[in-house]
């Protein structure tokens, strides 16, 4: 399988580090960011296939990380992951163009799965 390019954006430093290491595990090595200014300065600098997104965090929220990430770079695929999403938060999600909308925790093999469901998504689009 071709090396995916992933990013994912959680403010819990140890969530997301955890996480970033059992990726490695399986072969998918990533970059992380801790809020959303870092997240969108990533995405200028390495334009990742798939970003693995939290919505609440200071500052920048996931869902404005979302709305600006999908206007200027909306070739990549975006999954959202959060432990206090609401309805409404999802069907705003899809509207902005999230691939999918997942809730914390999440089974560690279907987020890769579903990182890889995205990656081939972006790959049949032609990108």
């Amino acid at each position: 399988m071709a090396k995916i390019n992933i990013l994912l954006v959680d403010d819990e430093a140890e969530f997301i580090t955890t996480l970033a290491e059992r990726m490695q595990l399986r072969n998918l090595p990533c970059q992380y960011a801790l809020n959303g200014i870092q997240a969108l300065q990533m995405v200028a600098a390495l334009t990742p296939d798939v970003m693995v997104l939290d919505l609440k965090m200071p500052g920048i929220d996931g869902m404005e990380v979302l709305r600006q990430v999908k206007k200027k770079y909306p070739r990549v695929e975006v999954i959202i992951l959060t432990g206090h999403g609401a309805e409404k938060d999802e069907v705003e999600a899809r509207r902005l163009g999230a691939f999918e909308y997942l809730k914390k925790p999440v089974d560690i093999d279907e987020l890769t799965q579903h990182i890889q469901q995205a990656y081939q998504h972006k790959i049949s689009m032609g990108y």
